[in-house]
């Protein structure tokens, strides 16, 4: 008996229904194994970016034997860390200590700013400081200090772990896919995955430097102080889409009308801070990341949203490479083709980059291939 209209659409909202149930069931799962979870992922990210640089540094140094690549990008890798935390630990006790001397310039604009709400004598500074609970927070601080620090020796082992065990992933692939055909297609998305994850790390690491190395400039040229430290901070925020670059346009120049009389330097660093951004944001940024990603503009924002409630700070890093992951494994499925078509930019979810597995992130992506010597010509950009 043939299928009716009505109930082929009764399957498919049916369909579509179970996926949502499912999605939901995964975040609220994600949410209650974010203990769990959380340091995995990081982990997994850092593999990701230390797999990379391995094979930047593969490709850039001839001379380095190809199993010595991985060992230097690790240990590279741990020393950028181990020294960016040791940075900033120093001077954060000096920058927080700096901010109680300005208490008298803080306390005028905290004036003018009840001034212009019409709140009759607003309270110091040093009398919100004494209002507050000095035990209570002290105790937050410690637990979230315990917490980064289990945290981040969880991180380490995950990533020792799992940097040990690549060799095994092969033999792994082929239990699990016996079919030479279904192993190609397990291939293609996991490189897919890698590959967007990848370049959408080197992408950011590279603005990031441009951001941080301008704003530098700009902040010594006015002469702000912790002007190194701030650039490292930048840096650190380019890493979270849209508040990232709000904190970077934003939070020197404020701190710019403490230290400073007047609001001249302050103006001036804003609007320098300001062009940089849309320079980088709107002209560099585009070109180097190209059509790797291939997320909706809006979808960043929601995916910004919906990581960080789950996830927290961490979530908030990795928001942009989790919505790639999910956006190619669920473009795998015919019954969830559909939210990867809506996450995508272009309505696309299953372009490629056409790269090969031994590429490093810093190669550009070849265009994409159209028409009926599309095939032969990808074959050409990868010689290429």
């Amino acid at each position: 008996m043939p299928t009716s209209k009505a109930q082929t659409g009764e399957t498919s909202v049916a369909s579509h229904a179970l996926v949502i149930l499912a999605v939901i069931a995964s975040g609220a799962t994600l949410y209650w194994l974010a203990p769990i979870l959380t340091p995995l992922a990081l982990a997994a990210f850092l593999a990701v970016m230390v797999d990379g640089f391995a094979r930047v540094l593969d490709q850039r140094l001839k001379a380095l034997p190809r199993r010595a690549a991985l060992p230097l990008a690790l240990v590279i890798s741990i020393l950028l860390f181990g020294g960016t935390a040791f940075f900033v630990a120093i001077n954060a006790t000096a920058f927080v200590t700096q901010l109680l001397t300005y208490a008298p310039k803080l306390d005028a604009i905290v004036a003018q700013l009840a001034g212009l709400a019409r709140i009759k004598n607003p309270p110091t500074v040093l009398e919100l400081i004494k209002g507050l609970d000095p035990t209570k927070y002290l105790g937050l601080a410690a637990r979230a200090v315990q917490d980064f620090a289990s945290t981040s020796l969880f991180v380490l082992v995950y990533l020792g772990l799992i940097l040990a065990s690549r060799r095994g992933w092969d033999r792994k692939a082929v239990g699990l896919f016996q079919h030479r055909e279904e192993r190609q297609e397990a291939v293609v998305t996991f490189l897919r995955i890698r590959d967007g994850v990848e370049r959408y790390l080197f992408v950011q690491t590279i603005t990031g430097l441009m951001v941080a190395g301008l704003s530098w400039v700009a902040m010594a040229a006015v002469g702000l102080n912790d002007s190194l430290l701030w650039a490292l901070l930048i840096f650190l925020a380019v890493y979270i889409p849209v508040a990232g670059g709000v904190f970077a346009g934003v939070a020197p120049p404020l701190f710019a009308l403490v230290q400073f009389d007047g609001y001249g330097r302050a103006i001036v660093l804003f609007a320098a801070l300001q062009a940089i951004g849309v320079i980088i944001g709107n002209v560099v940024y585009p070109r180097m990341q190209g059509r790797s990603l291939n997320i909706d503009p809006v979808v960043v924002l929601v995916s910004l949203a919906f990581w960080s409630a789950i996830w927290g700070v961490t979530g908030a890093f990795l928001s942009t490479p989790l919505t790639v992951m999910a956006m190619v494994i669920l473009a795998q499925f015919d019954g969830s083709r559909w939210i990867a078509v809506i996450l995508s930019a272009d309505g696309d979810p299953q372009q490629l980059k056409n790269k090969m597995p031994d590429e490093p992130p810093d190669v550009p992506d070849p265009p994409p291939a159209k028409g009926p010597d599309a095939a032969p010509r990808r074959k050409a950009a990868k010689r290429a």
